[in-house]
């Protein structure tokens, strides 16, 4: 079959998803002078970067001015003749809106909607998530590690942030260590410094996403057009007629048209394969769903129960965090009784993954991870670090309460063995494992039972699946180190997907920075904008080798060399 003929303008860089990885991985397209992630003695140790050795950008050191609070290092607004300026870290400033010539110009693909995070916003808006689970330093803003912290102080909303209680101790005595060893792994995880107490804090919903909305403004990904509300269903790469013999494209088909790219950035999340104990039918699917199906809350047939003040009983799955929020608003809903069932232990953790993989220096488990030899070995790593779905403590504590009012019953290591359901009465008749004699006919089942990650179930790589098959280990891609596809394709694979490259975190914010910061490297050499003789330069400060000031008398005047 010939190639499609080139139809629209090229573009460098094409997203595919407008939620956190997304807009991490285009803000990060447009920053010059990234926060660093790890130190220069942990670059160091790292062989993945070595290929990488020299390629940082320049801080172009303009008149150094103080902004309206008379300090460095914050962002604030100010309005001008000229327009909208921000106040970068470094001390100098950059127009909203704008794009270097040596930046790649994006175009992004979203079928929730026009905006960013539209779906993620959506989500947490349905399931009355008053706060993100993470810590205000995972956020998307790749300039400014703090950038959190600063925007909630300049913005005057410092009592959003809610801190995450039992997370940061005092340093412990030899005696209570050694106490601490004989206990359970989820009591261990509570000793942080004290002087890391203020990055211990969670963001609200609210600022989160105003936050997100700052970061793509400043960064000038909010303008008209950006954001294309299409559905994308297919990518290939190929030759494309009347475009180059010697280079090829991607062409990313959507369900409006098609556009072609020199680079794809998958950033989609799970995927939408979401994990169900059984295949409803079409009479079922009227008394229960999955928790990202919820539209109305409650369903409209259980609320009209709850109105006529009949007794109601409600279904749970699920051991994580979405679960414990569904019972919450079952309850103040006024539904009669909430059974919440799990199918191992109620695990409560601060995070879904251990505390060791989210703190301030958590590159000592990073390490091990990328200096793993299979990827057989890391899906053994993933898998102990998140260990199944988990609830917060403030949670624990809510659904407690719940508990003790009698309209909780939390079942665990249990399971739905049978079920019929009645479309007369609109009620279920369930029988579980082991045996619940007491339970009534229930009046509805909401799944929070999470959703798998399957490349090779995903209609949107087809092509790619056929045309350039890829190793897959339960799921995941074996993408290279680069989060490419292969080495010579540039479909980069950022969140939850690109897992066996980036640890247990890639789903979680942490990832999506991370993520982004990779892929931002891999574009640079696959666009061809790096520059040799500046990666020559660099090298040795990268590296932490020599005297990292020598490379300053072959630069420019008035030019500054960071390092990552």
């Amino acid at each position: 079959m010939a190639p499609e003929a080139l139809e629209c303008p090229v573009v460098d860089v094409i997203i595919i998803g407008a939620g956190p990885c997304g807009l991490a991985a285009a803000a990060r397209l447009r920053e010059e002078t990234p926060s660093a992630l790890f130190t220069d003695e942990e670059h160091q140790r790292y062989h993945w970067l070595k290929r990488h050795s020299g390629r940082m950008a320049l801080v172009r050191a303009h008149n150094r001015t103080l902004n309206s609070a008379g300090k460095h290092g914050r962002r604030v607004s100010q309005k001008g003749q000229k327009g909208e300026v921000h106040w970068c870290k470094t001390g100098t400033k950059s127009c909203t809106g704008t794009r270097s010539p040596s930046q790649p110009s994006i175009l992004v693909l979203d079928s929730s909607g026009d905006r960013w995070l539209e779906k993620w916003n959506r989500s947490f808006e349905k399931l009355q998530i008053p706060c993100l689970r993470s810590p205000m330093f995972f956020h998307v803003d790749p300039g400014d590690r703090d950038g959190m912290l600063a925007f909630s102080r300049e913005t005057g909303r410092e009592d959003e942030l809610w801190e995450i209680p039992g997370c940061v101790g005092q340093e412990l005595s030899k005696h209570k260590k050694k106490k601490r060893q004989s206990m359970p792994s989820s009591k261990v995880e509570i000793a942080i410094d004290e002087r890391d107490r203020k990055d211990y804090f969670s963001p609200s919903t609210k600022l989160f996403a105003d936050h997100c909305t700052f970061t793509a403004s400043r960064y000038g990904l909010d303008k008209s057009g950006q954001i294309l509300v299409q559905e994308a269903r297919d990518i290939t790469y190929d030759y494309v007629p009347d475009y180059s013999n010697t280079e090829k494209l991607f062409t990313v088909k959507t369900d409006k048209g098609c556009f072609h790219a020199k680079a794809v950035v998958l950033a989609i999340g799970p995927g939408n394969t979401k994990n169900m104990p059984w295949q409803m039918s079409k009479t079922e699917i009227t008394g229960a769903c999955h928790s990202l199906d919820i539209k109305t809350f409650p369903d409209p047939g259980l609320k009209a129960k709850i109105k006529s003040r009949r007794e109601t009983n409600v279904v749970v799955v699920g051991g994580g965090l979405s679960s414990a929020h569904i019972i919450d608003m079952a309850v103040k809903a006024g539904v009669s009784k909430v059974w919440h069932f799990t199918r191992g232990e109620l695990k409560v953790k601060h995070f879904d993954i251990g505390l060791t993989w989210m703190g301030k220096f958590k590159n000592y488990e990073k390490a091990v991870f990328w200096s793993a030899e299979s990827d057989e070995e890391r899906l053994d790593m993933i898998k102990t670090a998140r260990n199944g779905g988990s609830i917060t403590p403030r949670m624990h504590k809510v659904l407690k309460q719940h508990v003790a009012h009698k309209k909780l019953s939390i079942c665990t290591h249990t399971t739905i063995a049978s079920k019929y359901y009645d479309p007369v009465s609109g009620t279920w008749q369930l029988d579980t494992t082991p045996p619940m004699p007491d339970l009534p006919r229930i009046d509805y089942i909401y799944f929070a039972t999470g959703v798998s990650s399957n490349v090779a179930e995903l209609p949107l790589l087809g092509s790619m699946n056929r045309d350039h098959p890829i190793e897959i280990k339960q799921g995941l891609p074996c993408i290279t180190e680069d989060l490419t596809w292969k080495h010579d394709i540039p479909l980069l694979v950022t969140g939850r997907l690109a897992a066996l490259q980036l640890g247990p975190g890639a789903a979680n914010l942490e990832g999506a920075r991370l993520g982004a910061e990779r892929i931002a490297w891999t574009l640079e050499r696959a666009l061809g904008r790096a520059k040799d003789e500046d990666r020559e330069l660099s090298r040795v400060s990268f590296c932490g080798h020599g005297n990292r000031y020598d490379c300053l008398s072959n630069q420019p005047q008035h030019s500054v060399m960071v390092s990552a």
